[in-house]
C-alpha cells in the first residue's frame, strides 16, 4: 500500500512558478503525491487548467496564497502570507480583491524594472509585463528570471541576493491588505485559512506567537508547521501553538518549479489535517482525478 503524501503549498505559472498548472499536477502525480494544493499568489487563474489536466486518483485542493500585512507583536507591522483553501472564487469580495492586488503587483514590478533599466541593467519593463498572461499575478521572481535570461546573474537565488532582496536598492514596499480582512473575506467565501511559513525568520520580520493566538481568535484555521524555511525550533513552537489553539497543522514544500531547489512533497501534511480542511470548507470541494 502506497503512503498518503499531501503537499498543500505549490505555485504554477499563474503566479511565480515555472510549471504550468497542467505540468504541476502531472509532476505532483509523478512525485508520488496523493493530494496537492495549487496556491498561486493572489489568483485562482490556474484552477481550471489544473482540474482539466488532473491525473487519475490525484486529489486537487484549490487555493491561493494571499499577500497581507499584520501587526508583528512588537509594536510594528510586517508582511505575512495566508494560504486560503477551497473558497468560492466567484465571491464578490474575492473577485474585487484579486483585481486590486493584480493591478498593484503590476505597478510595483513596472517601477522596479524601470529603476533597473535606468541603472543600465538589460531589463525592458514593457517586454517583461507584456510577456505575462493578462490574468497572471506578477512578482519579483519574474524579474529574477529576466536577469538570469539576460546573463546578469546565474540563478534566481543570486538575483534575489544581489538585486531583489528587501534590503537592496531596488526594493519597493508592496501595498497589502490587512490579514484580518483577508481571513474574514475567505471565511465569507466558504474557505479555510492557514498562516504560511510564519516563523521563517531569515526571510525578514515575522509575527510573534501572541499574534498567531490573536488571529486564531478571529477565525484563522491553521498554521503551516513543516516548511523548508522553518528550522527545528520554529517547527516545535508552531506545532505546540497548533495543539494549544486547536489549529490545523500543515506541511508543504512551497514548490516553485525551477525557481527554487525545492522538491514537490519535500514537506507533507498528515491526512487527518487535510480532512479537517475539507470538513470546514463550504466554498468548493476537493477534486479527484478520474
Amino acid at each position: 500500500m502506497h503512503p498518503v503524501r499531501i503537499d498543500l503549498h505549490t505555485h504554477s505559472t499563474a503566479s511565480d512558478g515555472t510549471d504550468t498548472p497542467a505540468e504541476l499536477v502531472a509532476n505532483a502525480a509523478a512525485a508520488g503525491l496523493s493530494a496537492v494544493a495549487i496556491t498561486d499568489h493572489d489568483t485562482t487563474s490556474g484552477w481550471a487548467e489544473a482540474v482539466e489536466a488532473l491525473p487519475p486518483g490525484l486529489r486537487l485542493i484549490r487555493g491561493a496564497e494571499l499577500s497581507c500585512v499584520s501587526p508583528d507583536g512588537r509594536g510594528g507591522h510586517c508582511s505575512v502570507h495566508l494560504l486560503a483553501y477551497l473558497f468560492d472564487p466567484e465571491a464578490e469580495a474575492v473577485v474585487a480583491q484579486y483585481a486590486r492586488t493584480r493591478d498593484l503587483r503590476r505597478a510595483r514590478l513596472t517601477s522596479i524594472a524601470e529603476k533597473m533599466a535606468e541603472d543600465g541593467l538589460p531589463i525592458d519593463p514593457a517586454a517583461l509585463l507584456g510577456g505575462l498572461p493578462p490574468d497572471a499575478t506578477p512578482g519579483r521572481p519574474h524579474l529574477a528570471r529576466a536577469l538570469v535570461q539576460a546573463g546578469v546573474v546565474a540563478s534566481v537565488d543570486e538575483a534575489f541576493a544581489t538585486y531583489l532582496n528587501d534590503r537592496g536598492r531596488y526594493y519597493l514596499p508592496s501595498s497589502r491588505t490587512s490579514v484580518h480582512e483577508q481571513i474574514e473575506m475567505i471565511a465569507k467565501a466558504g474557505g479555510v485559512t492557514v498562516l504560511a511559513h510564519a516563523f521563517a525568520h531569515h526571510r525578514g520580520p515575522t509575527v510573534t506567537a501572541e499574534v498567531i493566538k490573536e488571529l486564531a481568535g478571529v477565525g484563522l484555521h491553521g498554521v503551516e508547521v513543516d516548511h523548508p524555511d522553518h528550522d527545528d525550533a520554529a517547527r516545535a513552537e508552531l506545532r505546540g501553538l497548533a495543539a494549544d489553539l486547536d489549529l490545523i497543522a500543515t506541511g508543504s514544500s512551497d514548490y516553485h518549479g525551477t525557481n527554487k531547489v525545492i522538491r514537490l512533497g519535500q514537506e507533507t501534511t498528515a491526512p487527518d489535517q487535510l480532512d479537517a480542511i475539507a470538513e470546514r470548507a463550504t466554498g468548493v470541494a476537493v477534486v479527484v482525478g478520474s
